[in-house]
């Protein structure tokens, strides 16, 4: 009847490097094994080496988790109705711009009030 129909997908130009990583991905794993690595040398220091090991997996994998996943899209809680299907990096990228503004920006929503 038709050859194969392909869907199109949103990539932002993300190419992939060793099937599982994207640039993004690879940088945000390296950083995270990076800081992970100055915590084993702390932990070496201590002689308890192995939980700088940990450590440094556990921070690697933060890492990747954070370029990779997107914020869920549900009603449960306030934060992910309105960042559902977001990446997680740019929601926190947002969240350190705001925290670090010297004046703090309100928002204020509108509600109606019922009288009796």
């Amino acid at each position: 009847m038709g050859g194969p129909y392909y869907l199109p997908r949103n990539v932002k130009g993300e190419g992939r490097i060793l099937f599982i990583f994207s640039t993004k991905a690879l940088i945000y794993t390296a950083v995270g094994a990076t800081i992970g690595f100055v915590f084993k040398i702390l932990f070496d220091i201590l002689n308890i080496g192995f939980v700088g090991i940990i450590m440094m997996i556990v921070l690697a994998l933060l890492g990747y988790v954070i370029a990779t996943l997107k914020v869920p899209n549900t009603t449960a809680f306030d934060i992910t109705k309105k960042t559902g299907g977001e990446n997680i990096d740019d929601v926190l990228k947002r969240l350190i711009k705001f925290k670090m503004k010297k004046r703090k920006n309100l928002y204020i929503y509108k509600f109606k009030y019922f009288r009796k």
